[in-house]
This record gives C-alpha cells, sequence and structure tokens, in this order.
C-alpha cells in the first residue's frame, strides 16, 4: 500500500451564484484567479484548491448523489488556521464579511 495522503490537494463548494462567490474570495481572502470558466472559478488557498462549482453543474461530478438544497441547512465548514483568529475575524468584518458566530476558542484549535 502507498503512503497515507499528505494533505487535502482540492476543495469543491458548490454555489448558487459563482459570480457573488468569486467576487468574495477576490475581495475577501486577496485570492487570484488560478483557473475560470462558464461554471467554476478556482482558487490556490495555501496548497489547496478551492474550486467554486455552479450547483447546477456538478450533476456528473457527484452523481447518483445530488447537492443539497439550500433550505436543508449548512452544507459546509470550512477551518482555516490562521495566527490571531480575534484579529482576522475583525479584518473580515471591516471588508464586509458578515460573521454568524465565532471568533471561537476550541480544545483543538
Amino acid at each position: 500500500m502507498g503512503s497515507w495522503p499528505s494533505g487535502v490537494g482540492a476543495i469543491t463548494l458548490f454555489v448558487e451564484d459563482l459570480e457573488a462567490a468569486t467576487q468574495f474570495d477576490r475581495e475577501v481572502f486577496g485570492l487570484p484567479v488560478a483557473f475560470e470558466d462558464d461554471d467554476s472559478a478556482v482558487f490556490n488557498f495555501g496548497n489547496t484548491l478551492v474550486n467554486l462549482l455552479r450547483a447546477t453543474a456538478a450533476g456528473e461530478l457527484i452523481e447518483p448523489a445530488a447537492v443539497a438544497s439550500r433550505e436543508v441547512g449548512s452544507r459546509l465548514q470550512l477551518t482555516i488556521e490562521v495566527d490571531d483568529v480575534d484579529a482576522m475575524c475583525a479584518d473580515l468584518v471591516s471588508r464586509g464579511v458578515e460573521l454568524l458566530n465565532g471568533p471561537m476558542d476550541r480544545p483543538w484549535g
């Protein structure tokens, strides 16, 4: 058996509004688009690619499953490691991000 993976190479987020999600990542995280087409935008976030994919284009990628509807509730939690969570949250708020909760200290980090 080969070696165990040492990290996550890419995360795909299914989005209803690709343009708004792309603008958010550009403006809030200051990330340039690494790849873009009619259905997706990819950002290099450290060592992980973040792929924003139109939910309507996800079918062939995840079939026979389906993308959960927004009405179901939260579909994802993304944890990003930072040196100072309080300062980062203040910076995000200053950029127009609405925090639903947090910052939070957890036993694991």
